[in-house]
């Protein structure tokens, strides 16, 4: 099999991100959901809405996010959108909290843990998905990229409770650990196959701190920052990323790795390589 192909550019700008996708050769087609990680209030270390708006733009797209399932700002319909505003995404494109009327249940093929996916009842109104992620540490996961934000955030409230407990949502926080990750690679599995071939991922490794932009108090970036990758197979683009950490000569890489390590974060990568929606082979492509 042919490595999937996965491009790189150390530049971080709006400029950068807009050739990165056109690198990809992809035109998304009808109405595009744009996911990415709108931030937890009191978190410091999220991309502003300003450098994604080019990319929106682009693609005419609505930026979509779910409800969380911990307590915080995001956890109801009505707090979420506050801090939507809050953000500044409401200033920037059309927005909308997918599961603010409800889920729809999508299915897993042969998954690991999960055979069903609640997803935003909303996602049925997008005819294509532009994945934009922030590349950085996850106090559960290890790291968070295109494969966290597919699974956990485009699950709803309820979904993301399901995945965390590998099916009984009882489990949430006492689930295996293992099997928790397995669960995030089977949602995002479901996700890939629901829009068949019509997504794009990018992700931006910059702000890296070794916790997500889901903590509202969360610590500052440990690492200086690398760039901008891409590819149409977010397993492969997991890897590079997590690859590039390795790579690096940083100071802070060894905290940032322990972070990966501590929680078996490569095991999100290995899972969905086993479910065969891509690969964690690839060729590194810089531009």
């Amino acid at each position: 099999m042919s490595k999937s192909q996965v491009y790189f550019m150390k530049e971080i700008t709006s400029e950068a991100v807009m050739r990165l996708y056109d690198t990809l050769g992809i035109e998304l087609p009808g109405k595009v959901a744009v996911k990415l990680h709108s931030g937890e209030v009191g978190n410091q270390n999220f991309i502003q809405p300003e450098f994604w708006k080019p990319m929106i733009d682009k693609v005419n797209g609505t930026i979509v996010e779910c409800n969380t399932a911990y307590s915080g700002e995001r956890n109801e319909t009505s707090k979420h959108w506050k801090t939507m505003e809050l953000h500044g995404w409401t200033k920037i494109a059309e927005v909308d909290i997918m599961d603010e009327e409800g889920e729809l249940e999508i299915p897993v093929e042969h998954g690991n843990q999960i055979q069903k996916n609640f997803v935003g009842s909303h996602l049925e109104n997008y005819d294509s998905m532009l994945v934009l992620s922030h590349f950085k540490g996850h106090p559960m996961g290890g790291f968070g990229g295109a494969l966290k934000n597919i699974s956990i955030g485009v699950a709803s409230s309820h979904g993301k409770a399901y995945i965390h407990g590998a099916g009984v949502e009882e489990e949430m926080w006492s689930s295996n650990h293992d099997s928790f990750l397995e669960s995030m690679a089977d949602a995002a599995q479901s996700v890939v196959n629901y829009f068949d071939g019509n997504m794009a991922f990018i992700n931006v490794m910059c702000n890296m701190s070794v916790d997500c932009d889901c903590c509202a108090v969360a610590e500052d970036p440990c690492m200086k920052d690398i760039g901008i990758l891409a590819s149409l197979d977010p397993i492969a683009l997991d890897q590079a990323c997590v690859d590039l950490v390795y790579q690096s000569e940083d100071e802070g890489r060894d905290h940032f790795i322990e972070r990966v390590e501590s929680r078996n974060g490569i095991h999100i990568v290995e899972a969905a390589d086993k479910l065969n929606f891509g690969k964690r082979e690839y060729d590194l492509v810089e531009l």
